[in-house]
C-alpha cells in the first residue's frame, strides 16, 4: 500500500470482526488503488471491502440450489457500487457525479435484498452484520449525492 495515510471512517453499529477484517484489509490493497484521490472517499473504501466479502459469501450460495441465482446477483450489485462511485469520481460535473453516486446508492439498496435473500444459507446474525456495512455505505453516499447537488440559497 501506498504511504497516503487515510483516516479509518468511525463504524458506529459495525461489528467488531468486520471492523478488523476491514483494518487488515486495508492495510494489503495494491498501491494502485489506494494512491488514486479516489481512495479518501470513505463510501468507495466501503464497497470495495464489502465486494471482498460478498465474493467470498456468494460460494456458499452458489453451492445451494435454492440460492444459486442468488451469488451473482449478489456479486453484481456489490461490485456495482465501488464501480459506479469510481465512474462518478471521473466526472466533471456535479449532476454527472450526483447522478453517478445515485446509482451506486440503487446498487446499495439492491445489495441489501440479495443478501437477505441468502439469510437462510448464510444465517442471519451473519447477513445482519453484511446489512450494517451497507447500511454504512447509504448513508454515506446519500451525503455524498447531497453534497453534489446545487445548494439552494438567498
Amino acid at each position: 500500500m501506498s504511504g497516503m495515510q487515510v483516516a479509518q471512517p468511525s463504524f458506529p453499529r459495525m461489528r467488531a470482526e468486520t471492523e478488523a477484517e476491514y483494518s487488515s484489509w486495508m492495510s494489503a490493497v495494491p498501491s494502485a488503488i489506494s494512491s488514486d484521490v479516489l481512495w479518501r472517499a470513505s463510501a468507495y473504501r466501503l464497497a470495495l471491502f464489502a465486494l471482498r466479502l460478498a465474493t467470498r459469501d456468494a460460494h456458499p450460495l452458489a453451492r445451494d440450489a435454492r440460492t444459486r441465482h442468488v451469488a451473482p446477483q449478489l456479486v453484481r450489485a456489490v461490485g456495482s457500487i465501488a464501480a459506479n462511485v469510481a465512474e462518478g469520481y471521473g466526472r466533471v460535473s456535479r449532476a454527472d457525479r450526483a447522478r453517478m453516486f445515485e446509482y451506486a446508492l440503487g446498487s446499495a439498496r439492491e445489495s441489501l435484498v440479495w443478501y437477505l435473500a441468502g439469510a437462510d444459507i448464510l444465517g442471519a446474525t451473519f447477513v445482519e452484520a453484511r446489512l450494517e456495512l451497507l447500511v454504512q455505505i447509504r448513508r454515506l453516499l446519500i451525503r455524498m449525492i447531497v453534497n453534489q447537488r446545487p445548494h439552494r440559497g438567498a
